[in-house]
């Protein structure tokens, strides 16, 4: 009765691993990284090591390799060291989401210097194609100062919902 109750939750988690996994390959993330994320998110500890990836997602480790790497690039996850062995461990945060949204000066930085500097490059403020990029640099530096007010708002919230620091 008890391992029935813990297969039915197993093939719970790997249905949402799958869901998520696939709601993030929509949204534009690469299949593999979408599921290696979903797989993180949904394990308890939030801490697995390639191979424990490898055997959930029924995947090879080389592959499994390239996805982590993906994510680590993008603030998704980040790798500790297992305590006295040589084995990595990928972690996700618990407030995940807060962390690569508000990571707004690592992602939009770059963009927005390279866009400022192109302008002059692309026939100047008064063209078409300067303005475009004009454009999207104020777009940038907005979307930067209101993701400052945004993540007080949200350490608010959180602490009003009680949920995970």
């Amino acid at each position: 009765m008890v391992r029935r109750a813990a297969d039915a939750a197993r093939a719970e988690r790997e249905h949402f691993v799958e869901r998520f996994g696939s709601a993030l390959t929509a949204a534009g993330m690469q299949r593999l990284p979408s599921r290696v994320f979903a797989c993180l998110l949904a394990h308890d500890s939030g801490r697995m090591t390639a191979a424990e990836i490898s055997e959930a997602l029924s995947v090879s480790p080389a592959s499994v390799s390239g996805a982590v790497r993906s994510l680590q690039q993008m603030r998704m996850i980040h790798r500790e060291r297992e305590p006295g062995t040589r084995r990595d461990v990928y972690v996700v945060a618990d407030d995940a989401w807060h962390d690569v949204m508000m990571n707004t000066s690592a992602v939009y930085g770059p963009l927005t210097q390279t866009l400022r500097e192109g302008v002059a490059m692309v026939g100047g403020p008064g063209s078409q194609a300067g303005e475009r990029l004009a454009l999207s640099v104020a777009f940038l530096e907005f979307v930067t100062e209101e993701m400052a007010g945004l993540a007080d708002r949200w350490d608010k919230r959180r602490a009003e919902l009680d949920l995970l620091p």
